[in-house]
């Protein structure tokens, strides 16, 4: 009897649970990708998941002179919940934790955060865009990124 009322209590709850996202179901981030308007320039790598954790750069410039950079890395939370943890120009690191993923995208938020307080990817082939926006997607800035 318990076993029907389990069974019933999940389909009235819409089905079983998904399966938490780990930092290794993020690996179709992961390559080299790059987009490039005259002498602008900014490079994205990101290293495929091991030992729990992705890592990455980015970096911008106009010719040979680089004016931004940001260490990134991906790491599971307390919870095991996947956190992007990005470090601007080297400085310290700010935490936006998962809260959307399906296997080509992946939404990450902080909304203590002044700007941004969203951080999105999608993968579309060998290509990866990357936006940053407010919570509720305003002032969004995107990078359209193709694999290198």
């Amino acid at each position: 009897m318990r076993l029907v009322l389990a069974a019933l209590a999940l389909s009235l709850l819409g089905g079983a649970q998904a399966a938490p996202v780990s930092v290794a179901d993020l690996a179709w981030m992961s390559g080299s990708w790059a987009t490039v308007a005259g002498e602008r320039w900014t490079e994205e790598v990101w290293v495929a998941p091991r030992g729990g954790v992705m890592m990455g750069l980015s970096r911008t410039g106009q010719g040979e002179s680089l004016s931004e950079y940001e260490y990134i890395r991906i790491q599971a939370g307390a919870d095991g919940v996947p956190v992007y943890w990005a470090s601007p120009g080297g400085g310290p690191p700010v935490g936006f934790r998962l809260v959307a993923s399906d296997g080509t995208s992946a939404t990450f938020d902080n909304i203590t955060h002044d700007y941004p307080q969203r951080i999105h990817y999608r993968r579309d082939g060998d290509r990866l865009v990357a936006t940053i926006s407010a919570r509720d997607g305003s002032q969004a800035i995107s990078w359209n990124y193709w694999r290198q």
